[in-house]
C-alpha cells in the first residue's frame, strides 16, 4: 500500500528498532504503533487518552487501528495545550495524531520552568520544543487549540471553514493511500488536479499580498514560504546579534536548529549533528523558532488553516524586530486580510467566550447569517465563524452567482434597493446599521428633552453604514430633527452609483483610479466639487476637502456634547471610539476616555433626550469613515442641526458655520 501509515520500512516506525529496550516508548507509541493507538483510546481495556505502557516496534497502522467498535465511536480529541474538542465525526481518529507534541501552552511551561523572565536573556535551560510532524489539525483550528506560540494582545483565526461538503480530513485526503482528492478541488479551483495546482490556489478571499513581494497572484502556499524566509532571516540576526550565538535551520536533523560554527548562514557537513544543537536560546527566540517550526512541519498549512499561520509567522517576526539593529521589513507585509474576511477580527472573534452569536448579531457576523436570514427572515443564534466564506453572497460555487435581493428593509422600515445594481443589494443587508431617527423618538417618547431618564441609554448605529448614509433621508439613518429637511439618496454620476461601483467586491478597496479621472486629486480625502465654494464648518478654509468640514463639525459637536454634559445633564462625559458603549463619565474632565475611564461600569448613565440625539449623530458620522464620499452633505447637515440644537443649552458659537 503506497500510504505513510503502512510504511513498514519509514523511520516513523522503524527509529527505535535499535534502541536499548527495542520498544516504543509511551510518549510516542499512540502515532507510532497500532497497539499505542489502541491502547491511547482504552481499546484494549485500559484508561482512555493515555498510554499506559511502551509498545512492540514492527507495527503500522494497520486495518485494526482504525476500523475497530472504540476507534469507530471516537467524537473527541485532546490537544496538547489542553483544549478538547468534542462532537467530532470520523476526523477525530486523524486528529488524534496530526495535532503535534507542543503547543505555546508547552512553550510558557519550559520558559517559567527555567525561571526565565527577561525575554532577551540567554537560559541555560531552554531547549529547543518542538511540534513534531504533520499538525494539520493545529493549521486548521487554529487559535481554539493554541497550536502555534499566539502572542499576548493579538488574535488569530479559528477553525477554517472551507465550502460545504469538503470540512474535515477525509473530504480532501484519501483515508488510505492519503493522496489529495483533486478532483473535488477542481470544481472551484480550475487547475488544482495536482499537488502543484493545489500549491497555486488562490480565492478571492485572500487577494491581500502577505509577504509583501508584491504578488497577489501567487498561491497562498508561496506566501507562507516567503514569510517563512523573512522569519528564518530574523531569527539569524536575533540570535548573532542579542543571543551572541549564529544559528542554522536543518528539517531533516533532530533538533532541526543548530550552532552555525563558521557563521556562513548555511549548514555545513558537521554542523547538524546534535552535540551541535543550538543551546542560547532566549524566549523571545524560542517562540519564534516554534513558529517557525509549526509551519514548516505542516507542508499542507497553506490549505489547512494558511491565514494562522500566516500570522504566526508574522507576529514572530514583528517580535525579533523589536531587538533588531536591521528589522526585517514588514511595511509593505500584511498579517490579515480584508474586514469581510478576517477571521481574527473583533467582528468575528467577539463572542468565542460565550460560544454562540446571538441572533441580533448573526446575519453580519458569521458566515452563514446572511443565507439564512435571505431564506427565512429571521436569524437564530450560530456558533462563531472565522469570517465571512464564498456561500455568505454566493449561491451556487460553481457558477458564483449571487443571492438576488430586490429590496432591503432598514431599520426605520424603509424598504430601499438599487434598481439598476442589484447585486449591490447584498451589502445593504448590512451595512445599513441598526438605529434609525425611528429607535430614537421612540426611546425618548414623552420624556423632558434637558431631564436625564434612567429609561434611557445610549443607542448606537453600529459600524459602517455606509447604506444607510448614502440613502439619506429615505433610511433616516442619522437622527434627523424634527422641521428640518434632509438631503435623499446621493445620484453620483452612471456607472458609479452603487457599492460594487466603487469598491473592489472582495479586497473592499476603493477604486481611487476611477475617482481621480473627474475629481484631479491623488488623495480621495481631498475631493470638492461645489461652485461657488461653501465655508460649513467656518475655519476659513474652502479648499479642504468635504472630509475636513466634517471633521471639524465633528469636533464642534464633540465640545458641544461635553459642555452639555457637563451643564447641563450634570456629569461630564468623553467618548471613546473602541471601547462598548463609547460614552463614558469623564472622571477627570480632561476630555479624554483614559483606558481607565473606557470601561463598561464607568459608562454614561445621564442622558437626555437632547443629549442622546446629538450623541447618537456624533458616533453616526464616526463610524462612517466614508461618509464624505456616500453621502457628505446629509452628513453635514445632521452635524450642523446637532450643534445648533445644543446650542440652544449652551454657549457654543455657530455664528460661521453653514448648512448645505
Amino acid at each position: 500500500m503506497n500510504s505513510g501509515h503502512a510504511d513498514a520500512s519509514a523511520l516513523a516506525f522503524r527509529y527505535w528498532d535499535s534502541q536499548d529496550p527495542a520498544e516504543i516508548p509511551t510518549y510516542c507509541a499512540k502515532c507510532h504503533s497500532s497497539a499505542g493507538f489502541l491502547d491511547y483510546l482504552g481499546a484494549d481495556g485500559s484508561q482512555a487518552f493515555v498510554v499506559d505502557k511502551a509498545a512492540p516496534t514492527d507495527t503500522v497502522i494497520n486495518c485494526n487501528t482504525c476500523h475497530n467498535p472504540t476507534t469507530e465511536s471516537l467524537t473527541t480529541v485532546k490537544f496538547p495545550s489542553g483544549v478538547e474538542l468534542t462532537g467530532l465525526g470520523r476526523e477525530a481518529v486523524c486528529m488524534t495524531c496530526h495535532q503535534g507534541n507542543a503547543s505555546m501552552v508547552q512553550v510558557d511551561e519550559a520558559i517559567e520552568k527555567a525561571g526565565a523572565t527577561d525575554e532577551d536573556a540567554v537560559v541555560g535551560e531552554l531547549g529547543f520544543i518542538n511540534i513534531h510532524y504533520y499538525a494539520a489539525a493545529v493549521s486548521r483550528y487554529g487559535a481554539q487549540v493554541k497550536g502555534g506560540y499566539q502572542y499576548p494582545g493579538k488574535s488569530y483565526d479559528v477553525l477554517f471553514e472551507h465550502v460545504s461538503g469538503v470540512q474535515v480530513c477525509q473530504d480532501c485526503h484519501d483515508s488510505h493511500s492519503l493522496e489529495l482528492k483533486t478532483e473535488s478541488c477542481v470544481t472551484c479551483h480550475p487547475g488544482a488536479n495536482t499537488v502543484e495546482g493545489v500549491r497555486a490556489i488562490r480565492m478571492a478571499s485572500s487577494l491581500t499580498d502577505y509577504d509583501g513581494d508584491g504578488d497577489v497572484e501567487e498561491g497562498l502556499a508561496d506566501e507562507i514560504a516567503g514569510l517563512r524566509d523573512m522569519l528564518y532571516t530574523a531569527i539569524q540576526a536575533y540570535a548573532k546579534e542579542v543571543a551572541g550565538t549564529a544559528i542554522v535551520y536543518d528539517k531533516n536533523a533532530y533538533p532541526y536548529f543548530f550552532i552555525d560554527t563558521n557563521d556562513n548562514g548555511s549548514v555545513d557537513e558537521g554542523e547538524a549533528a546534535f552535540p551541535n544543537k543550538y543551546a542560547s536560546w532566549t524566549p523571545r527566540l524560542e517562540k519564534a523558532a516554534f513558529n517557525f517550526q509549526v509551519a514548516m512541519k505542516d507542508p499542507g498549512g497553506y490549505a489547512h488553516g494558511g491565514k494562522y499561520i500566516i500570522q504566526l509567522l508574522y507576529d514572530s517576526i514583528e517580535s525579533l524586530n523589536e531587538k533588531l539593529a536591521t528589522p526585517v521589513d514588514l511595511s509593505k507585509a500584511n498579517r490579515v486580510d480584508a474586514g469581510h474576511f478576517d477571521g481574527s477580527a473583533e467582528a468575528f472573534r467577539h463572542w468565542d467566550a460565550e460560544g454562540k452569536v446571538p441572533n441580533a448579531c448573526v446575519k453580519c457576523h458569521t458566515a452563514d447569517g446572511l443565507p439564512q436570514f435571505l431564506a427565512e427572515g429571521v436569524n437564530i443564534s450560530m456558533v462563531p465563524s472565522n469570517g465571512l466564506r464564498c456561500e455568505t453572497c454566493h449561491n451556487d460555487l460553481t457558477t458564483f452567482s449571487l443571492y438576488q435581493v430586490e429590496t432591503v428593509t432598514f431599520p426605520s422600515g424603509a424598504k430601499l434597493g438599487f434598481e439598476n445594481s442589484p447585486n449591490d443589494n447584498l451589502c445593504l443587508n448590512c451595512h445599513q446599521g441598526r438605529e434609525s431617527t425611528v429607535s430614537v423618538n421612540r426611546a425618548i417618547a414623552g420624556l423632558e428633552p434637558d431631564t436625564p431618564s434612567d429609561k434611557l441609554t445610549f443607542r448606537n448605529i453600529h459600524y459602517f453604514a455606509a447604506g444607510a448614509t448614502l440613502f439619506g433621508s429615505e433610511a433616516q439613518g442619522v437622527y434627523q430633527y424634527s422641521g428640518k429637511e434632509y438631503v435623499g439618496k446621493f445620484e453620483h454620476i452612471p456607472n458609479y452609483q452603487s457599492c460594487s461601483d466603487c469598491h473592489d467586491a472582495h479586497k473592499l478597496t476603493v477604486e481611487v483610479g476611477a475617482c481621480r479621472a473627474c475629481h484631479q486629486v491623488e488623495d480621495v480625502t481631498q475631493i470638492r466639487l461645489e461652485d461657488p465654494k461653501v465655508d460649513y464648518d467656518g475655519d476659513g478654509d474652502v479648499n479642504e476637502g468635504i472630509k475636513g468640514e466634517i471633521d471639524t463639525l465633528s469636533e464642534l459637536l464633540y465640545q458641544a456634547i461635553r459642555a452639555y454634559g457637563k451643564d447641563v445633564a450634570g456629569s461630564p462625559i468623553a467618548y471613546s471610539p473602541t471601547a462598548y458603549p463609547y460614552f463614558f463619565v469623564d472622571t477627570n474632565e480632561d476630555g479624554v476616555a483614559s483606558p481607565d475611564e473606557a470601561i463598561f461600569p464607568n459608562r454614561y448613565v445621564s442622558w437626555t433626550p437632547r443629549l442622546l440625539q446629538a450623541a447618537y449623530n456624533y458616533q453616526y458620522a464616526k463610524k462612517d469613515p466614508g461618509g464624505y464620499v456616500h453621502n457628505g452633505k446629509y452628513i453635514l447637515q445632521v452635524l450642523y442641526d446637532s450643534i445648533l440644537d445644543l446650542s440652544s443649552k449652551v454657549q457654543v458659537n455657530t455664528a460661521n458655520l453653514k448648512r448645505p
